[in-house]
């Protein structure tokens, strides 16, 4: 646990991404198994505890320092794990710390009843850093600017691999990991999955941009609408028992199966076969696509209704086939993934599973129209739920990450951008108790050296609900206070996107960025985005030339 804390104290200063994976490196490269094994799963957020509630830590350290002491302290410092850690009084005879391997499997058998009296002695045997370590992993709130694919970055440069390499046999790993680092260590053999609907890493577009459009020629591409909704993997197979198995993972491979158990049935029809699907969930009504915000009421639940799966319909909408009755499909191109896909659908005639339609064009003029008006191509009643195009090179691999050249995404509204919430401050009148006041900001710099410059403040554009959830998100993820205002974690790895509409642009002395929008509202929370992926400046600099596009 000691050379853990460390870890974490010194990834919690590190501020460069290089930094933090040669830290990580060095950790993975000298820490014995299991240790290192139960670190990766704590970095990469794989480890719950079901005992471990702040309101249990309030109450031990209210019990051996004076109350008043406390909540002065925990309001000045603003988080509750530095406090206890800071405050905890020294024992008179610590024993022997922990170690990380002892600490989860002690609470993977301890009970609700005897857990104070263990996490007391813990605390007694730890210094601060330790104490405060062991708190933000029980209490599942690392917040050290580490992602889990950097997490497994830097176990990859242990055996000279790709991550891509890691994450193609990663969901079917087992804590704490042992085949992973035999075979990093050149001691055993590559893990074979034993996950029979894994999640595959998803290949990602870059934005297209004008410089593009002039470079390319249109007959290489294929171009299919950008839909409002989540992509997801649908992955079907057969376990050990021969048992068919169907999950829907997200984006960043969350199994997400618990909340659409009617689109899980379909999955696991026969003709579906041993199959991975890339698609987009969106909910349906009447054979029309509804809006995100519909979509939005089954997200992010561990269970749903009978009325809710009435209510709230879920429908996949296929735009790339895997793998196929257990062949990998990814090394293929495109237009034969395509082919084959079109196949499966039409074999599984299922009305929750469609397929996204191809729009023919002859011209990138052509579909510069259509893209500003997808009534004209087609889209029909579909029309309000397309964000713009995606282009996909036709010879084009399925390479996971974001590979340059072969996919492209042309959002149909130029006004509207993706940001990363960087400050907070609290509103006014009944807003008063919510930090309701958001300022972001976009990426600027060269992919090795990007920062995050401020671009505009928005105090608009959610519901109630999606407020106090926005305030709770603040409050759990501040890094730093300046006066009234919180600066909230903002990395590449780490932080919150929001989906920013706005009336135009005008430059700027006042902001970094030398830009500041007019009438910044937050038309959309991005939950499931990752920061790196939200727009750089150069997308609000190409809008202050075309004014007048939306």
């Amino acid at each position: 646990m000691k050379a853990f804390a460390q870890l974490l104290d010194r990834l919690s200063f590190e501020p460069s991404r290089n930094g933090k994976l040669r830290l990580m490196a060095d950790f993975f490269r000298r820490t014995p198994d299991p240790e290192r094994g139960y670190a990766l799963a704590a970095l990469t957020d794989t480890l719950k505890f079901q005992h471990a509630k702040p309101a249990l830590v309030r109450a031990l350290l209210e019990e051996r320092v004076d109350p008043v002491l406390f909540n002065l302290s925990y309001h000045y410092v603003g988080d509750l794990s530095e406090t206890a850690a800071l405050l905890w009084p020294a024992a008179a005879h610590p024993g022997e710390p922990p170690l990380l391997s002892e600490v989860v499997m002690t609470l993977a058998t301890t009970s609700r009843a005897a857990f104070p009296r263990q996490l007391t002695l813990w605390l007694d045997t730890l210094d601060e850093i330790g104490r405060w370590a062991l708190l933000k992993l029980i209490t599942g709130s690392l917040r050290i600017g580490v992602s889990a694919r950097l997490a497994k970055t830097a176990v990859a440069i242990l055996g000279g691999h790709e991550p891509n390499e890691i994450e193609d046999v990663w969901h079917g790993l087992v804590i704490p990991y042992g085949q992973l680092f035999a075979w990093m260590d050149g001691t055993g053999p590559r893990p074979a999955s034993v996950d029979p609907a894994p999640y595959r890493p998803a290949m990602l577009a870059h934005p297209l941009e004008e410089r593009d459009v002039a470079s390319l020629d249109p007959k290489d591409f294929s171009a299919e609408w950008k839909w409002d909704g989540i992509r997801v993997q649908a992955v079907a197979g057969h376990d050990a028992d021969g048992r068919r198995i169907a999950k829907l993972h997200s984006r960043a491979g969350e199994d997400i199966s618990a909340a659409f158990p009617d689109l899980i049935e379909s999955l696991r029809d026969p003709r579906f076969g041993d199959s991975a699907l890339d698609g987009e969930l969106l909910i349906m009504r009447e054979g029309r696509v509804q809006s995100f915000g519909t979509l939005q009421q089954r997200l992010n639940r561990k269970t749903v209704s009978v009325k809710a799966m009435a209510d709230y319909p879920a429908h996949l909408r296929a735009y790339d086939l895997l793998a196929e009755s257990g062949e990998d499909l990814r090394s293929l191109p495109f237009t034969e993934r395509r082919e084959r896909l079109e196949a499966l659908v039409d074999r599984l005639h299922d009305p929750r599973v469609d397929l996204s339609p191809i729009v023919a064009f002859d011209s990138w003029e052509q579909l510069a129209e259509f893209r500003a008006d997808p009534v004209q191509a087609g889209a029909g009643p579909d029309a309000d739920a397309i964000e713009g195009l995606m282009l996909k090179r036709r010879e084009s691999a399925y390479v996971p990450g974001r590979p340059k050249g072969l996919w492209f995404k042309w959002k149909r509204n130029p006004f509207n951008v993706d940001a990363v919430l960087m400050y907070a401050q609290r509103g006014h009148g009944k807003r008063a108790s919510f930090y309701s006041d958001y300022t972001f900001g976009v990426w600027r710099g060269t992919p090795e050296a990007q920062e995050l410059v401020p671009v505009g403040k928005a105090y608009s554009g959610f519901t109630d609900e999606e407020l106090t959830r926005l305030d709770r998100y603040v409050r759990n993820n501040t890094t730093s206070r300046f006066g009234p205002v919180r600066e909230v974690e903002h990395t590449t790895e780490k932080g919150l996107v929001l989906e920013i509409a706005f009336e135009g642009l005008n430059r700027s002395t006042r902001h970094k960025s030398g830009l500041a929008m007019r009438f910044p509202r937050v038309n959309r929370i991005r939950w499931d985005k990752p920061t790196g992926e939200a727009d750089r400046i150069e997308v609000l600099e190409s809008l202050l030339n075309s004014p007048n596009e939306r």
